[in-house]
């Protein structure tokens, strides 16, 4: 048996707060050798912070990173445990994203990342330079290129998180070259269903390179986007452990890295394969290292899970998979508005406009779930509502606040409403405003009443709008379009709906049942109902995903619409597609307006991360 304790560190770093992200990285290694670790991994840039964009522009800001990395390895230099931290490094003009190998004091060799994505909310291939097969430079007397290093355990390779979203990844040339134990340091973002997608992807790369794969990534929120941690370490394949996700700290597994040799003399096809490519390419070189250290003597081969070699272990009942996708984007949103909220570090409590829709429903669930992971953080929330309001929202928003523990404020807007539109007609020289404008007014002063408290109080404003109402310009830009942070900017209301009714389910809340039970609407006018003015919510989120992930024009939108929604008819359908796309292009310059949202689907309106769109546009094309 050749036994390791392999950990993962699943670290929440902050972008540039580089010597508070080595410290941490420290300390949870510390923790991990101080339980016999012979191997410790933390996340993708876990020095300076994912995404940097276009911080490492500023040579200070790497530079800085550099000597962060070196107090790490001087902090961990009394320990045998092999780290492998993610950081940024220069050459020459070049920066590279790379995983850095450091022992015993040493930084040993740093190997960058090469596939960079350019994609969805991704932009690497902007700054950084990508590592490649062969590459061979030096920084600061440091290897830096196509590396892998041998140590008494065995022989290791290290890569950066999209490399291994590729099939033609450096994985498969560096195991042909004799890694056996492969790291790949990852900062992926939460997205619902991702869970399942990594984990087989994963499994798939360790099989194809008859390897041992540890994944770990980051967690926490950084901007908009949200890394739910967690991570695996798979066998040649097989599954062997699974970190927790949604929560920082350290977690260890033993493997018996003779399995992963013996299995490659098993494998003929592997075998073929790597004979071949030995044939046709160099070696990846080797970094030779003294003997770790690391004591392993006291390791213990792993029992199999459930007792049994032959039977998967037995599951507990567990919640659907709807369910499960629910808690976890749940979990999500309260992470992101917990990391924004800490990270920053400018805060005293949270706040929001609470109308007893859904919402602000939401959102204030999201609140109290991230005040309850600081510890309980001050949710405040004000309820101003003018004669257009329901008794029945009213009822709902005072209950679910009250269940929360949030304080809740009443401020009625019906005068200054009047005094603003007395203004207005004013300034327009006795005519009257239009009854647009008369709404917007109301939305307006309410916006501007929460600035007003959130400056004062030094809170976080929460903006309380969805996707889909956000995607057809159903807001008002200075009312409620305002916050410092849009928690559900990128749910649709069909998602929020079946998102509160989980809720609803799993804390019995007071106050959920009664929201669901009302037409959902912004009470901006008497007996206002959004679905009657837009479309119903299904039929507008169809579109939504339909024209804005799968690129349908109008002809094709109505047609799928047709399909989708048998009972409605074509004419309604084609109206449908056309009203969408036409308000859906009209909307874009409210987006940009919009405060930073928190990104946890696959589609995104934030204009800088999925979906980059020309503020001024006109929708002939669609004719």
């Amino acid at each position: 048996m050749r036994l390791v304790q392999l950990a993962l560190l699943c670290a929440s770093p902050t972008v540039g707060a580089v010597d508070s992200n080595s410290r941490a990285l420290a300390t949870l290694t510390r923790r991990a050798a101080d339980s016999g670790a012979t191997l410790v991994a933390g996340p993708e840039q876990a020095i300076g912070g994912y995404p940097p964009e276009d911080l490492v522009q500023w040579p200070a800001f790497v530079d800085a990173q550099w000597r962060a990395l070196e107090a790490f390895a001087a902090q961990t230099a009394d320990l045998a445990t092999v780290a492998v931290i993610g950081v940024a490094a220069a050459v020459d003009s070049q920066v590279y994203n790379c995983a850095a190998v450091v022992h015993r004091g040493r930084i040993l060799g740093l190997v960058p990342k090469e596939k960079l994505p350019t994609y969805n909310v991704f932009y690497e291939g902007r700054t950084f330079a990508r590592g490649r097969e062969g590459l061979s430079l030096q920084t600061r007397g440091v290897p830096l290129g196509d590396l892998l290093f041998d140590f008494d355990f065995g022989t290791l390779a290290v890569e950066v998180c999209e490399d291994s979203w590729s099939p033609d990844g450096p994985m498969r040339r560096r195991t042909f070259s004799g890694a056996e134990l492969v790291i790949n340091l990852s900062a992926s973002p939460y997205r619902m269903g991702i869970e399942a997608t990594r984990h087989e992807m994963l499994s798939t790369r360790s099989a194809d390179a008859q390897c041992t794969l540890v994944y770990v990534n980051a967690v926490g929120g950084q901007d908009g986007l949200v890394y739910d941690g967690g991570g695996y370490v798979l066998q040649n394949g097989r599954s062997l452990f699974d970190a927790p996700r949604f929560t920082a700290g350290q977690w260890s597994t033993v493997v018996d890295l003779d399995r992963t040799r013996r299995l490659r003399g098993e494998h003929t096809t592997w075998r073929n394969d790597c004979d071949d490519h030995l044939r046709a390419h160099q070696a990846v070189p080797r970094i030779v290292s003294t003997s770790s250290g690391a004591d392993r003597s006291g390791l213990r081969y792993p029992p199999p899970a459930g007792g049994s070699f032959f039977l998967p272990a037995p599951t507990p009942p567990s919640a659907s998979a709807r369910d499960v996708a629910l808690d976890h984007l749940f979990e999500a949103l309260a992470l992101g508005v917990r990391s924004y909220y800490e990270k920053t570090g400018v805060f005293r409590c949270l706040g929001l406009a609470l109308s007893g829709g859904r919402d602000s429903m939401l959102t204030l669930l999201v609140a109290w779930r991230a005040s309850h992971l600081m510890g309980g953080v001050p949710v405040h929330t004000f309820y101003m509502p003018s004669r257009h309001s329901q008794a029945a929202t009213r009822t709902a928003a005072e209950r679910l606040a009250h269940a929360v523990g949030a304080t809740l404020r009443s401020l009625p807007i019906d005068e200054a409403t009047s005094r603003e539109l007395e203004a207005v007609t004013q300034m327009l020289e006795g005519q009257p405003p239009t009854e647009l404008t008369r709404q917007n007014v109301q939305a307006r002063i309410r916006g501007q009443r929460m600035w007003n408290w959130a400056n004062s109080s030094g809170a976080l404003f929460l903006q309380t709008g969805d996707m889909s109402e956000k995607a057809v310009g159903y807001t008002t830009l200075a009312g409620d379009l305002e916050g410092a942070l849009s928690v559900i900017a990128n749910l649709p209301k069909t998602v929020v709906v079946a998102l509160l009714e989980r809720l609803g389910t799993r804390f019995g809340f007071d106050g959920i049942a009664e929201t669901l039970a009302t037409a959902p609407g912004p009470e901006l006018a008497d007996h206002q109902e959004a679905e009657r003015e837009l479309m119903p919510f299904p039929v507008l989120d169809a579109c939504l995903y339909l024209h804005a992930s799968e690129k349908m024009g109008v002809s094709e939108l109505a047609a799928a619409l047709g399909d989708v929604f048998p009972d409605r008819s074509a004419e309604t359908c084609t109206d449908n597609a056309r009203r969408f796309v036409t308000l859906f292009s009209q909307s874009v310059h409210k987006w940009v307006r919009a405060p930073l949202a928190l990104h946890v689907g696959s589609l995104d309106l934030d204009r800088e991360r999925a979906l980059q769109l020309p503020v001024v546009q006109r929708p002939e094309w669609h004719q």
